[in-house]
C-alpha cells in the first residue's frame, strides 16, 4: 500500500469549516481523506501550526521550506517522494498516487435492513 503524507500550511483546522468563510478545497480534501480512511487507507496530514516538528523532521520538506518558503505548501509526499507542491491533489491525482479506484473517494452508505442478523430469525 502506498504511503501518503500531506503537509498543510499554517491554519486553525484542516477541515476548512472554521473561520468566517468555508474553504471548499479544504472541505473536499478532508472529505476525501475521511472516505479513504473508511476504506482502510490512512493518509498522514500535518499542519504547520499544530505539528511544526513534522516539518523540521522530514528532511525533504525542511529543504523545500528553506529554499522556496511556505509558498511550497500544501505539499504531498508519496512513498518518500514529493509528488505535488503548492496545491492539494485533485481527486484523479489521489486515485493515481494511491493506486485506488475512484469509488474509494466516495462515501460508503450502509443500508439499513430489517434483519437483526441472528440465526433463526427474531421472535
Amino acid at each position: 500500500m502506498k504511503k501518503m503524507i500531506i503537509f498543510d500550511p499554517a491554519m486553525c483546522c484542516s477541515t476548512g469549516v472554521c473561520g468566517p468563510s468555508i474553504d471548499p478545497e479544504l472541505l473536499r480534501v478532508s472529505t476525501v481523506l475521511n472516505n479513504l480512511k473508511s476504506r482502510g487507507i490512512i493518509v498522514d496530514r500535518f499542519n504547520l501550526t499544530n505539528n511544526p516538528q513534522a516539518f523540521v523532521d522530514t528532511k525533504v520538506v525542511n529543504q523545500l521550506l528553506n529554499s522556496e518558503g511556505i509558498e511550497c505548501l500544501p505539499l504531498t509526499i508519496v512513498d518518500g517522494e514529493v509528488v505535488k507542491t503548492k496545491a492539494y491533489p485533485t481527486n484523479v491525482e489521489f486515485c493515481a498516487m494511491l493506486e485506488v479506484p475512484e469509488n474509494y473517494l466516495k462515501l460508503q452508505i450502509k443500508k439499513k435492513t430489517n434483519d437483526c442478523g441472528c440465526k433463526g430469525g427474531c421472535c
